[in-house]
């Protein structure tokens, strides 16, 4: 098989490559403006004519790459102040970057020699494509960091905010969130119910990955479909019956009825994340305790317990995250008294604009990042117990 040499571009390839990017890029600062194909045209054809003239410049990367910084640094400070300026040095190293990536043909360094044009495309395409749906997701969600500190009443950024004044932020609604006893309550019924419904998932939701992981059990697959239909039927429906169900049986408006609803949603994850632990679990282990003389309950517990903790924990944190952000059920199922921080929120969004609800949900947002991260711990953690990775 032939092998690809890694030798410099032509100025019309790395021209070419760079518009796409240029155009892409200008896409955004173009709709900011109020022209989309303007500032895809404009993107390209800046992004084609450095791309062209510096292809030829190899010998003088780092001059240039800092030169182009510079110049997009003053041309966003002419154009739009501060914010530009910030945004300049962004695309001005970017721009730098990728050009002379291109140039000397650094995207083949760590690539196998052998691969032909089209899959050197499809790689690096596959990748663009995932990038564009991670930016996607995560922007709403990076949006509402910075609005929860705007000084104003409202859900948009103010002048003084593009300007980065200082007198455009404040603390404020992170202020009346501690301060305003609604908040407060609704943030006391959350810390209330989440744990104690984790709690009865944990058990529930472990026993039952337990006795289903047996294969002597009838119609495991049957039951195991059953377990985990909350999380796969709509909401709505889940939460519709519940709500007659409990009201048949006095649970309706109960904090004991909004903690076992909340429970049933749990269940699921525990049962998934704990079958996925027992998949490695050495059953040898069990057996060889109970040669030992060792009871069932001693088993679980000084045995097979330990090397299924990271399962257990990783589905207690998906059922408090659960439990904790989860709104319909509780407006079916719960009562004024039960109103918990999702269902506060909800009311903020529909009677009253209140801009607390961005610091509320940055406050979330960082819990839950939290969340995850010991989530990839425990993971990490319970790959090591069962021998699957070296580290």
């Amino acid at each position: 098989m032939a092998l690809t040499p890694v030798e410099n571009q032509t100025p019309g390839f790395v021209a070419a490559v760079a518009a796409g990017s240029g155009a892409f890029f200008g896409l955004f600062i173009g709709t900011s403006q109020g022209s989309g194909p303007m500032g895809m045209l404009v993107g390209a054809v800046l992004m084609a004519l450095l791309g062209f003239a510096f292809t030829m410049m190899t010998n003088k990367e780092n001059q240039i790459r800092w030169a182009l910084a510079a110049a997009f640094v003053v041309a966003g400070f002419a154009t739009a102040g501060l914010p530009a300026a910030v945004l300049g040095v962004f695309f001005g190293w970017f721009a730098g970057w990728f050009i002379f990536w291109l140039a000397t043909s650094r995207y083949r360094a760590h690539l196998a020699p052998y691969l032909t044009s089209g899959q050197v495309l499809w790689y690096y395409t596959f990748r663009v494509i995932c990038g564009v749906i991670f930016v996607f997701l995560i922007t709403p969600i990076l949006v509402v960091m910075p609005l929860s500190f705007n000084s104003q009443d409202f859900f948009t950024f103010t002048p003084e905010m593009l300007r980065f004044d200082p007198a455009g932020f404040s603390l404020k609604h992170y202020q009346d969130f501690f301060s305003n006893q609604d908040w407060q309550n609704a943030l006391w019924n959350s810390v209330k119910i989440a744990p104690m419904a984790t709690l009865l998932s944990v058990t529930f939701g472990t026993l039952a990955a337990i006795g289903l992981s047996q294969p002597h059990v009838p119609f495991r697959r049957a039951i195991m479909a059953v377990l985990i239909s909350p999380m796969i039927v709509p909401l709505i429906i889940s939460a519709a019956g519940m709500y007659f169900f409990y009201s048949r049986i006095g649970l309706q408006g109960t904090y004991m009825g909004v903690v076992m609803a909340h429970a049933v949603l749990g269940i699921p994850f525990v049962i998934i994340t704990v079958t996925a632990t027992l998949v490695g679990f050495d059953r040898s282990l069990t057996r060889a305790a109970a040669n030992m003389g060792a009871g069932p309950v001693t088993t679980f517990f000084r045995v097979q317990m330990p090397l299924i903790l990271p399962g257990v924990i990783s589905g207690g944190l998906f059922a408090f995250i659960t439990s904790f952000d989860e709104v319909v059920v509780v407006l079916f199922v719960g009562s004024a008294g039960q109103k918990t921080l999702p269902w506060q929120m909800f009311i903020g969004l529909r009677e009253q604009i209140s801009p607390t609800i961005l610091a509320v949900a940055t406050i979330l947002v960082g819990i839950s990042v939290l969340l995850l991260a010991t989530l990839e711990l425990l993971r990490r953690r319970s790959e090591r117990l069962r021998g699957m990775s070296p580290g």
